[in-house]
């Protein structure tokens, strides 16, 4: 893990000779060199010369053996942002590539913005769709982050907490998922230095004195494990692995454990030549001592998304201490520690070769998900959620693999395969099993996706899906139904006014009254003023405010005025309800009353939802700081009677037949049970509830009045909403 810093354009040279004899020298030269002049005289915080942040940045991105290319944006990265430079200049003496690579990691600072969350969510934005072109961009900002997180110390405490829970956040979680292990870890560590500086000290000294006291022991498990290679034939290099203060300090909190506890364990890394010995390895070591059981984890045969492989398992070591092993190739080690850049080929402008196209395919994903959000907030919030994750392995039935986050369900699964089948999903098999849409699913889990043509996206699926993709698909979905939901509303809303004033419904919605009524109003056609309308954010009395009677002119008709019709009705879903003026009107009775005819009820326009039916006494319409423009008079159609869906919740003694009593009064009323739900007190008093089908409120309550007879009811009533218990 690289600590030490370039502070001489020499020992940058040199860094890039040793993995890159063929590179540009005298390009790095010049970039030392103008960079160097174009930050004269700026000091940093810590009081060194400004010009050694920028130096420091390019020696890192030599540890991760990047480009010229990278390494001159390095140099140069913050030349736009703090000096005279400007984009032309730096293209006419570095060439394009470079002035791309170091606009991409430059800060915006045009633009002026509410607060500093909304800057930097607009900044990293900015960099991640950078990376869809070239990877550099986040590589080079990586650097320029631990670079800063190292000498983090010298601002005020404020800034070192903000700075530092924005690392921990996004830039530690991004070093995880491309690959870069050791910039992960030493952010990890530096975030904990700063934001929790007590745990951070105590856990640093306990570590190093643990250490010192374990050194014999881990050098007598590493010679037995020597031996026991030697004997076996197999070639390979054991050393301890370096400790992670913050993952420990995370093992701690997680699993409410002490130091102690979580520190019993001696870490090794064993690193061979060729992957059959990964597993001829594997064999000695257990053949040594017991494994643990769930402890064995074959990330070679299934590679994490950052690339990285390895052989993981932990042993019942001597003395009874737990021993942990990471086995794998040198090239493994070198993808562990470098990541996406040691996959990288600078060949086209830092784009990605074709056979290695697979390994990026999180990243392509990544942006592909995100660049569509809107909003700057939402983009940062999705960004998190693909970030911060432990990850589960999961099979289509052809066998590929899908990595996606611990607790993702079937339907994460079928919108991570493609949109279509996710819109459809009905249902899942896991392992052959059907199982429910919630499920989630463990890593080796072979899933199948059931879907039906009439299935679409649900917005109880929001409550359970995992994935950002999952979540920004069934929103845009909801989004789009509720447009056109809110349009079908809002005309037939504007339909029912207009015909209330004697206008023909057909030619006012053509007519250039309400062209020019929508435009007044601020949208473009008639249809976007009728979403409005029927999303309650323009009442139709409004509308008809703008809208002057018709004059006759020469060669043209003007629609008579006529007395208003009798108000129409119209009825659907069921409900047994009519509206007022209007047909076909879409409703649905509240959950949270539950209305039955008999109760006196409004209707309140609910936004892409139509109209939503409540009791006139409802404590949530109450509450509501509602527009009084969005009640609509509504009453129940008697012509057309049908059963309700009420709640009666019973107190009854806890003795034997009283479930059939009260079951058989209600039935001799003529309602039928559609749900029963019995459970006991401990006071001896048994619980009942029903869902029953009434006519209306008359007989729900006749249906009442036939419980109360019943020899042990204590008591007896009608439960508003569902989810409410006696």
């Amino acid at each position: 893990m690289p600590h030490e810093t370039v502070t001489e354009l020499s020992q940058l040279i040199d860094r890039v000779k040793s993995y890159n004899v063929e590179a540009d020298l005298d390009l790095v030269r010049r970039a030392y060199d103008f960079s160097a002049k174009a930050h004269e005289g700026q000091m940093r915080r810590s009081g060194e010369p400004y010009f050694q942040h920028p130096l420091a940045v390019a020696g890192l991105l030599t540890h991760l053996k990047t480009d010229v290319t990278a390494i001159v944006a390095g140099l140069l990265h913050d030349t736009l942002e703090d000096t005279l430079a400007t984009p032309l200049e730096l293209e006419q003496r570095f060439g394009k590539d470079v002035v791309h690579l170091v606009d991409g990691v430059t800060k915006i600072g045009k633009i002026t913005f509410r607060n500093y969350e909304e800057k930097q969510a607009e900044n990293f934005r900015k960099m991640v769709l950078s990376m869809a072109d070239d990877i550099r961009v986040v590589l080079i900002k990586l650097a320029d982050r631990l670079h800063n997180m190292r000498t983090l110390e010298y601002l005020s405490e404020g800034k070192r907490q903000q700075i530092a829970q924005e690392t921990l956040e996004i830039y530690a979680p991004l070093a995880n998922r491309l690959g870069i292990g050791w910039i992960k870890n030493e952010l990890e560590d530096l975030c904990l230095k700063h934001l929790k500086p007590d745990v951070y000290e105590s856990l640093r000294v306990r570590v190093a004195k643990r250490d010192e006291d374990r050194q014999q022991y881990i050098l007598e498990v590493i010679d037995l494990v020597k031996n026991a290679m030697a004997e076996a034939g197999l070639q390979g290099e054991v050393s301890g692995r370096p400790k992670h203060l913050y993952g420990i300090y995370q093992k701690m909190e997680k699993q409410s454990i002490s130091f102690e506890e979580v520190y019993d364990l001696a870490a090794l890394r064993i690193i061979t030549d060729i992957k059959m010995n990964c597993y001829a390895l594997l064999g000695v070591i257990h053949s040594l001592w017991r494994p643990l059981p769930g402890r064995f984890k074959d990330y070679i045969a299934i590679p994490k998304s950052n690339m990285y492989q390895s052989l993981h398992t932990t042993v019942v070591g001597p003395k009874g201490e737990h021993v942990e092993f990471q086995i794998r190739t040198e090239e493994m080690h070198r993808v562990s520690e470098q990541g996406i850049a040691a996959h990288w080929k600078y060949k086209e402008h830092g784009r990605i070769d074709e056979k290695d196209g697979k390994v990026f395919s999180w990243l392509r994903q990544f942006v592909e998900w995100n660049q569509d959000l809107p909003d700057n907030r939402q983009f940062m919030d999705s960004v998190k959620l693909d970030l911060f994750h432990d990850v589960v392995y999961v099979f289509t039935p052809q066998g590929m693999v899908k990595e996606l986050p611990k607790g993702s369900t079937p339907v994460d699964f079928a919108y991570s395969v493609h949109t279509e089948i996710g819109d459809h999903c009905v249902g899942a098999k896991v392992n052959g099993k059907i199982v429910p849409l919630k499920h989630m699913m463990e890593s080796g889990d072979m899933v199948e996706i059931l879907t039906a043509a009439n299935q679409t996206p649900h917005r109880d699926w929001l409550k359970f899906v995992r994935t950002s993709r999952a979540k920004t698909k069934i929103k845009h979905w909801i989004k789009a139904e509720e447009q056109s939901r809110s349009i079908e509303i809002g005309k037939r809303l504007l339909e029912a006014e207009f015909r209330r004033h004697g206008l023909a419904p057909a030619q006012m919605m053509r007519s250039d009254q309400l062209l020019a009524v929508a435009k007044q109003v601020g949208y473009e056609t008639p249809e976007e003023l009728a979403a409005a309308v029927g999303f309650g954010h323009v009442p139709t009395s409004q509308v008809m405010s703008k809208i002057n009677p018709p004059v006759a002119t020469e060669g043209q008709t003007v629609v008579p005025e006529v007395p208003p019709p009798k108000p129409a009705t119209g009825r659907t879903d069921d409900t047994g309800v009519q509206v007022k003026g209007a047909r076909d009107l879409l409703m649905q009775l509240s959950r949270c009353c539950n209305p039955v005819p008999g109760d006196r009820i409004l209707g309140y326009i609910t936004r892409g939802r139509g109209l939503t039916i409540h009791t006139v006494d409802c404590p949530n319409l109450e509450a509501l700081d509602y527009d009084k423009n969005r009640l609509v008079e509504v009453e129940w159609d008697h012509s057309a009677p049908s059963t309700h869906s009420v709640k009666v919740s019973v107190i009854a003694v806890d003795k034997t037949g009283v479930l059939a009593h009260v079951s058989t009064a209600i039935s001799e009323c003529q309602a039928n049970i559609s749900r029963a739900e019995i459970t006991t007190r401990e006071d001896r008093k048994a619980m009942l509830d029903f869902i029953i089908e009434v006519l209306d409120t008359a007989h729900l309550a006749r249906v009442l009045k036939a419980i109360e007879k019943v020899d042990g009811i204590i008591t007896v009533r009608r439960v508003r909403s569902w989810q409410e218990r006696s």
